[in-house]
């Protein structure tokens, strides 16, 4: 038994993703959360291990959480790999029965108009003529033999987000946005045939045949000029009108006079047409999700001068506060131990602290003031502190005089997605920008 996971089965897992964390939906409640955690190193920090989907690797995670951000609508888009279009590039073309078309590189990007071009028929060779014209139809065959059909343009809030060195975003509108996207959507023609492909020039042809298409659609037509025949073989077929509604098609050829006839297939537009569905065309089984973590935002929780090793995303936590799902922008994950009476130098972060009494222990993750941020994980165990009790790190002390419980319950939600990374260290004035990008 043979079976296969569509592209579009892909392309509605991300629609789903990306719906749920919009709020739109029969999810509409849900909240996912941006986490960033792991301060102690790695064997090397430089090659960090391949995270393993197993149990011991979800607890791992959860316990060493530091901080959390809401993810927000705006954030999360499709994106498609970036294609920058080169003068000499060889691009394939768009195919309908090319079942790894999504996996070529059958679009490009031009940066200097921020625009997208799906190849319809590609050349001989490679590109050398950049396409140009935005236009609603299909666009004419170039100098280099390359057909490209406009696509849309990037917007600047799409470049400073979702644009990267390896992906682009892409979207499909469903209302009129005052782009020529929306003109372009409008125009594409269900089941359009723009490209004839050749698969057997035949031999001896004395004149150029007639060539007309058979099938379920109505209205495409190849006229003589449209036909290349050269040392009695037919070399290109092009279309002259591109019909519409066609979902099977024939190429059929009259007359001529061939000692070998020649054959064609008719390359059949996807459903609703070129252009009227960017995302589903082009592959957009990539969903992006786009963070930016400024400083110590959220009042603390986004701890500075410590670093982190590990991002993720997590699905409906717990708020310790109102044990329901959590709503608020940031949470912090981390135990926050108020110290009096330091003795013996000072606390350094990223080491073992011990409770004298208790006999607990956490990692330091960060030091604000009196103030101690640490976590609990597999390694330290989870005996917790005890107020008034005493604690140190080999010979500096201090006694606690307050404890705040993490702001979420680590065991809660579901853990989606886990990476890790080498060391981020972050300050005061930095900001990261995280992109995550999960194919589907």
């Amino acid at each position: 038994m043979s079976a296969i996971i569509t592209t579009k089965f892909r392309y509605q897992t991300a629609v789903n993703l990306i719906n749920a964390i919009g709020g739109n939906g029969s999810q509409a409640d849900d909240s996912y959360y941006l986490f960033i955690g792991r301060t102690e190193e790695w064997t090397d920090d430089e090659n960090p291990p391949t995270p393993a989907d197993s149990t011991y690797d979800e607890n791992s995670a959860r316990f060493n959480m530091l901080s959390l951000k809401k993810i927000i609508p705006s954030k999360v888009s499709h994106v498609i790999p970036r294609y920058n279009w080169t003068s000499g590039q060889t691009y394939s073309e768009y195919d309908d029965q090319d079942d790894a078309l999504t996996t070529k590189q059958f679009y490009v990007y031009t940066e200097d108009d921020l625009s997208v071009w799906k190849c319809i028929k590609a050349g001989a060779g490679a590109s050398v003529v950049r396409p140009s014209v935005v236009e609603t139809s299909v666009g004419s065959v170039l100098a280099d033999g390359y057909q490209w059909k406009y696509m849309y343009t990037l917007t600047g809030s799409d470049i400073g987000t979702f644009t990267t060195s390896t992906f682009i975003p892409v979207k499909t509108l469903a209302t009129d946005d005052l782009t020529y996207q929306w003109d372009v959507q409008q125009a594409a023609v269900d089941g359009a045939i723009h490209r004839i492909k050749v698969t057997n020039g035949g031999s001896g042809y004395q004149s150029k045949p007639s060539v007309s298409i058979v099938g379920n659609g109505s209205g495409c037509t190849v006229q003589a000029a449209d036909i290349t025949l050269s040392g009695g073989v037919i070399t290109e077929i092009l279309v002259h009108t591109a019909g519409t509604g066609y979902s099977q098609a024939s190429v059929v050829f009259t007359g001529g006079g061939p000692s070998v006839a020649a054959t064609a297939r008719a390359v059949i537009s996807p459903n609703g047409g070129h252009g009227s569905d960017p995302v589903q065309e082009l592959g957009g089984y990539y969903a992006m999700i786009a963070s930016t973590l400024a400083g110590s935002e959220g009042s603390g929780d986004f701890i500075v001068d410590s670093g982190f090793r590990q991002i993720g995303i997590l699905r409906n936590p717990i708020d310790t506060d109102t044990s329901e799902v959590g709503v608020a922008t940031t949470y912090s994950a981390c135990t926050k131990l108020t110290v009096s009476n330091v003795a013996g130098g000072a606390f350094a972060h990223y080491t073992t602290l011990i409770g004298n009494v208790s006999g607990a222990q956490a990692k330091i993750d960060a030091i604000d003031g009196n103030t101690l941020y640490v976590h609990q994980n597999i390694g330290t165990g989870f005996t917790p502190f005890q107020s008034g009790e005493t604690v140190h790190v080999g010979s500096v002390t201090a006694g606690i005089t307050s404890i705040v419980d993490p702001e979420i319950d680590n065991r809660s939600g579901e853990l989606l997605y886990i990476e890790n990374i080498s060391p981020v260290t972050r300050n005061e004035n930095q900001t990261e920008d995280i992109r995550l990008v999960l194919e589907l």
